[in-house]
């Protein structure tokens, strides 16, 4: 049984939706920094996608220097508060802390992160020096972290940069697909607007791009242009059933409530199917909504789902029950969900096989597919010289460059679905990338 009730006010949604990362106060930033034992050759910035120079940023915290801090953790990652709060820095930075060595806590780098990004974003401290301008212009298909970051670069060596976005507000999954406790939207906007106002990009909201002649007109328009689109929508499962009411796939179930706190739909019974660090965030976030049981069912091992443990204890910390070597073979229901029906797996050999005569039924009135993301095939059909490997994702150069065209791309259409962190860094080194093209 789920310790929350459906909150029926935004007061109740953030009680129920408590921030994990909390913002710290001058003096908790103080005595948190103290600690830091400013390692030469320091495993966690090894650990980091960006490279942050976190002993330097520390260091400078704990002095005073919060705007130098700052300044220190965007000079590698142009999402750095967001990163912040929405990395999985248990497995990166804090869980490369020499102190883990020694079983004692590590040092809380996330949370200082915050601190000092937060606090220049507050004070809107320009830390930024652009380039004068060099009268070229890029165009970047997606306002998503690496298509931001890939703009602030661009934009730092003097190039004029345009962003067409699909949606109403930046930040991609960051606004639409991070778990409330892990970000609220108004923080992930803050910094877009810090960042939008810091090096004057332009960003065309509701401007998707979507035909080949829209493409075109990029490539004749401007001198180079961005990819960074993130995945589509949730995958299919292929089993009878999918269309029935109350069938939601996890991406769009999370984009809802990040949107839409209070107008949500939520079951009293929820099964989500899937092992990821998205099956965990849909799991959590509907038994915070007030369902009574949440199952999770993963059709291998609990030791052998994908998600980070500690997402996994997180969940189960809500309440959220698990159900393994279970895969699901249809949904039931007449003309809404009434159940999921599973047939028992096990590994023969090294390969996993369902038991034949071992189905069983699990009852629920809602069914959230974490399986995956589409890749947008169609979309990156349009663009003549982009090629994509088996899996759909973009294949790019080391430079970011999309074949022999002015097309470069990073972000999950590149990596399939990375963290916030690692789309950043592809989004940056892109942007030097198409430096170096319309350089040479």
């Amino acid at each position: 049984m789920s310790e929350f009730k459906r909150p029926a006010s935004e007061e109740e949604f953030e009680k129920n939706f408590q921030q994990q990362k909390p913002l710290m106060n001058e003096t908790e930033a103080y005595y948190e920094s103290s600690r830091c034992l400013f390692c030469y050759d320091a495993p966690c910035v090894k650990a980091c996608p960006t490279e942050i120079d976190i002993p330097l940023f520390i260091r400078q915290i704990n002095s005073g220097d919060i705007s130098g801090s700052a300044s220190t953790i965007y000079a590698s990652n142009y999402m750095g508060n967001t990163c912040g709060k929405v990395c999985p820095t248990e497995v990166l930075c804090e869980g490369s802390c020499v102190y883990n060595e020694q079983n004692i806590k590590p040092v809380e780098i996330g949370r200082l992160q915050n601190h000092a990004t937060r606090q220049a974003i507050d004070e809107g401290k320009e830390l930024f020096e652009l380039a004068e301008s060099n009268g070229k212009k890029v165009a970047v298909i997606g306002a998503g972290p690496s298509g931001v970051s890939c703009a602030c670069e661009l934009r730092s060596l003097g190039y004029t940069v345009d962003i067409f976005e699909t949606k109403a507000k930046p930040s991609g999954l960051s606004v639409h697909g991070v778990a409330p406790y892990k970000i609220t939207n108004e923080e992930a906007l803050i910094e877009m607007d810090y960042l939008k106002k810091q090096f004057g990009y332009s960003v065309r909201y509701d401007s998707p791009i979507k035909s080949k002649e829209d493409i075109q007109n990029l490539a004749s328009t401007y001198e180079a242009v961005f990819v960074g689109i993130g995945m589509g929508t949730t995958s299919a499962l292929n089993i009878p059933g999918e269309e029935l009411a109350n069938c939601k796939g996890a991406t769009e179930f999370i984009e809802v409530l990040k949107m839409n706190h209070l107008d949500v739909a939520i079951g009293k019974s929820v099964v989500v199917l899937g092992g990821g660090n998205t099956a965990m965030d849909a799991a959590s976030e509907s038994a915070r909504m007030g369902a009574e049981s949440v199952v999770l069912a993963y059709r291998r091992r609990a030791d052998e789902m994908g998600a980070y443990e500690f997402e996994w204890k997180l969940a189960k910390g809500v309440g959220v029950q698990g159900e393994f070597n279970a895969a699901p073979i249809g949904i039931v229901g007449n003309g809404k969900v009434e159940g999921v029906r599973f047939r028992r797996t096990e590994n023969k050999g090294g390969k996993l096989v369902e038991v034949e005569g071992s189905e069983f039924e699990i009852a629920c009135d809602m069914v959230i597919k974490a399986t995956g993301q589409r890749k947008q095939v169609d979309f990156l059909s349009l663009i003549d010289g982009l090629a994509t490997d088996e899996k759909g994702r973009i294949e790019i150069d080391a430079f970011g460059r999309c074949g022999d065209t002015k097309f470069f791309a990073g972000g999950d259409a590149v990596n399939g679905g990375a963290e916030v962190v690692n789309a950043a860094a592809e989004g940056k080194m892109a942007a030097i990338g198409i430096h170096e093209y319309l350089s040479s």
